[in-house]
């Protein structure tokens, strides 16, 4: 089984504890400088920062590269999420339903527009001790894959391989990847994610790579999130947390021929309860949770909204609430 004891962990074991002699041969690289500062690394079941142990406390801020504007609003309002005790932030390259970010091109490079970006929310997420999720492909229920319909396995693994490489160049290590969202792709392509994987474990046997699919988790993963089973050695977050058995992202949130969600930000009371008990569920019993919400990711003119806005009501939609129970019960 792939948990402590294979090549790939035994590189990643080595890489922080020379980290410091590592990252000295990048520091006269301006383009890596800012990368320096923080390392994710895997131990059996635990996840670490620096060495330490760290549960996963984040939002999903998938539509976060839709635009300068979007990318700059979340950036500004880091510190006040760190407040709160968030300290992970995910963003996909692809996708995100309705505000369909097209990061890659059709030779399955990264866009440079939406890579720097993505380098500009990494560093700066960095500069706080944060960690982003590097979401890969997102490939249902999104017009991102429009222009993409010649890929086959071989560019999907290519997209991943790129961006893992991009990731290693500028020396970005406070960073995990989900190659693809829910298995969309796997599902709908029948592209292999281990096969993904693989391939981003060969540009950087150290980059954290996560599967994300129903299907129990291939061996070479590093950790399991959101639909994927929990096995034990293997970290678990649970990376798009919801109020469980609510329809939130069924009738609640969506209409057919709506491009758009419902109820952007706006929760019932019963909502707010499943929703603070996942969260500590996941918190105290896995290695963490990040919250998804229609607030965060509802495309123009209803969001993206990169700040905690109100509490969950009509009158004053928003996540606030819940990053106050963050606070309060999980600490800052």
């Amino acid at each position: 089984m792939h948990v402590q004891f294979t090549f790939g962990n035994f590189l990643r074991t080595l890489c922080y504890f020379g980290l410091s002699l590592a990252l000295a041969s990048f520091a006269a690289t301006p383009s890596t400088a800012s990368g320096n500062r923080n390392a994710l690394t895997i131990a059996g079941g635990e996840i670490r920062l620096n060495g330490e142990p760290i549960k996963i406390k984040g939002l999903r801020t998938t539509a976060a590269l839709m635009s300068d504007d979007t990318t700059r609003e979340l950036i500004d309002h880091l510190d006040q999420f760190r407040s709160y005790g968030v300290n992970t932030i995910s963003v996909y390259v692809m996708g995100s339903r309705f505000t369909d970010v097209k990061g890659y091109r059709p030779d399955a490079t990264l866009d440079p527009v939406y890579g720097a970006r993505l380098s500009r929310i990494i560093e700066a997420a960095d500069a706080r001790k944060m960690i982003v999720l590097v979401g890969c492909l997102y490939w249902g229920a999104s017009r991102a894959r429009e222009g993409l319909a010649h890929w086959t396995q071989a560019d999907a693994n290519r997209a991943v391989s790129n961006t893992v490489a991009w990731l290693k160049e500028r020396n970005y290590r406070s960073v995990f990847v989900d190659p693809d969202n829910e298995g969309m792709a796997n599902a709908a392509m029948k592209w292999r994610i281990g096969e993904m994987i693989d391939r981003g474990h060969a540009v950087d046997p150290m980059c954290i790579i996560a599967y994300n699919a129903k299907p129990a988790p291939p061996a070479n993963a590093d950790l399991a999130i959101h639909f994927s089973p929990k096995i034990p050695g293997k970290p678990y977050v649970e990376t798009e947390g919801t109020p469980p058995n609510s329809q939130y992202w069924g009738e609640y949130s969506k209409k057919d021929g709506l491009s758009n969600y419902l109820n952007v930000g706006v929760y019932t009371a019963e909502m707010k309860e499943r929703q603070n008990a996942a969260t500590t569920q996941h918190i105290d019993g896995a290695n963490g949770y990040i919250l998804a919400s229609t607030w965060l990711q509802a495309p123009p003119p209803l969001g993206p909204n990169m700040n905690p806005g109100g509490d969950g009501t009509r009158k004053d939609p928003g996540i606030k609430w819940w990053l106050e129970y963050l606070r309060d019960r999980h600490g800052p």
